[in-house]
């Protein structure tokens, strides 16, 4: 199943709002696991914003700007190209100093300035050092988190993919009640939730009822106590929820420690689990031949999330690549832009080390084409 574009959907009017009554901007913190659908979430959130000013911060990881480019020219009047702020050299969480506290001091010296800030978050990324960011003065004086979004992949963690590790290893748990594996990747999914004010559950069109019950009973599992739970198809929600939920959420960090501020007192975390480089290929002689190439490249090298765009012969648009585990989504988003060159260009994020040799081989073996590389 296609994951497209949402298209706008009628909402509640909120009041226009464009800063709290202490004064301060609102932020908005999207954070969630690979292939959530965060940016599909936040440019539903652009297209509803009923009249805010919206700055968005995204954080990719990889060196492709594919987040930003799909919210880019969305087409409505809060969606400003100069309104979209990409930070690349690294997860957020890591680069606080570096990087947001400047990008943020950048954003408050604008004239007009935002009525609201969002913030999507790497699909790596702690959200605590982000959050305890807006306690540092220069930021904490004008600024406040409205709130803490986690989105969740409905789907994918109905499968077992994001509930731990890997699938099998979550089997292996289910059958086998004494085995209680945490790894890396299911620690960093729980850490997410026990941050957030809010979780989306999307992709709930992809599950049946007792799936559905299942995935709402792990989540329940890991949430703080009066967390808000939503469930969403392709990201539709009501903004006028997202973007007022008035938690300051900065004042609350104790209730929200992560796994390793409760056993590594306080220690940075490292991302050292995680891999990720770009890919650039030729146009594709078709779109199954690309997709089944990469299937294949994803079912065999364990590949987490891979998202970009791509190059088919003979097609006047660029084709949106986007995938989680096995399941891919692609579809046209528009036409070539005249100085744009037509190549394949694709962003692979797995569990380190990943192989870049075997997996540009494995795509190629079922290409027309050569790696341009």
């Amino acid at each position: 199943m296609l994951e497209k574009t949402p298209e706008k959907t009628p909402e509640k009017t909120p009041e226009k709002t464009p800063e709290k009554a202490s004064g301060k901007i609102p932020v908005t913190i999207i954070t969630g696991f690979l292939g959530a659908g965060k940016t599909t979430l936040v440019r539903h959130v652009l297209s509803n914003a009923f009249g805010k000013r919206i700055a968005l911060i995204i954080n990719e990881f990889g060196d492709i700007g594919v987040d930003g480019d799909l919210l880019k020219g969305c087409g409505d009047e809060n969606c400003r190209d100069e309104d979209i702020i990409e930070l690349a050299n690294g997860c957020i969480c890591c680069t606080v100093a570096d990087e947001f506290i400047p990008t943020m001091q950048a954003l408050l010296e604008r004239e007009p300035r935002p009525d609201h800030i969002i913030i999507e978050t790497s699909g790596l990324a702690l959200p605590q050092p982000l959050v305890s960011a807006f306690n540092w003065p220069q930021i904490k004086a004008e600024v406040t988190i409205d709130g803490i979004i986690a989105v969740v992949d409905g789907a994918a963690l109905g499968e077992g993919r994001f509930a731990s590790n890997e699938s099998r290893l979550d089997i292996q748990r289910q059958a086998d009640e004494m085995l209680d594996h945490e790894t890396p990747l299911g620690e960093l999914f729980e850490d997410q939730l026990i941050c957030a004010d809010l979780v989306v559950i999307n992709k709930v069109d992809l599950l049946d009822k007792a799936a559905l019950a299942r995935v709402e009973n792990e989540i329940n599992r890991h949430m703080r106590p009066g967390t808000g739970v939503l469930n969403a198809s392709n990201g539709q929600v009501d903004v006028s929820v997202l973007l007022a939920l008035d938690m300051d959420s900065q004042n609350d960090l104790s209730a929200r420690q992560s796994h390793h501020e409760k056993h590594h007192d306080g220690q940075l975390h490292e991302h050292d689990d995680f891999d990720s480089f770009s890919l650039q290929l030729a146009p594709a002689a078709s779109k199954p031949e690309l997709l089944a190439a990469i299937k294949a490249a994803i079912i065999e090298h364990d590949i987490l999330r891979l998202k970009g765009f791509a190059a088919i012969s003979g097609a006047p648009s660029r084709l949106v690549v986007q995938a989680v585990g096995p399941r891919i989504n692609a579809w046209f988003d528009r036409e070539w832009q005249g100085d744009e060159e037509q190549i394949s260009n694709l962003v692979i994020i797995g569990q380190a080390p990943l192989d870049r040799g075997k997996i540009n081989t494995t795509i190629l073996q079922s290409l027309v084409g050569h790696n341009l590389d």
